[in-house]
């Protein structure tokens, strides 16, 4: 069984940053990808970025250039950095481990962007 902790968010004006970590339980968190999803209310869960094992990451078209996933391997922690924060950035941000049929999921960090 893996589990995922997350932490980090809070209430943001726009234009700030949050930073949001997930602990990964397990030893074999280096050789697994890990993602962050979010949703937002009535909305689907969407893919926000992942990052590979390697540390190859990838973004969604909405927060490229303003986030930053990266990984801590020996700490077991994948990380999303979010700068340049804006209202449509709210959600319920979600760390992902592909591990199994489906996967695993932390219970979820909230994140509000508002003035």
């Amino acid at each position: 069984q893996v589990q995922l902790v997350e932490s980090g968010g809070g209430l943001v004006q726009p234009g700030g940053s949050l930073r949001l970590s997930c602990v990964a339980s397990g030893s074999s968190f280096s050789i697994y990808a890990m993602g962050w999803y979010r949703q937002a209310p009535g909305k689907q869960r969407e893919l926000v970025a992942v990052i590979s094992s390697s540390g190859i990451a990838n973004y969604a078209d909405s927060v490229k250039g303003r986030f930053t996933i990266s990984r801590d391997n020996p700490k077991n922690t994948v990380y999303l950095q979010m700068n340049s924060l804006k209202p449509e950035d709210t959600a319920v941000y979600y760390c992902h481990a592909p591990r199994g049929a489906s996967g695993y999921w932390g219970q979820g960090t909230q994140v509000t962007v508002s003035s």
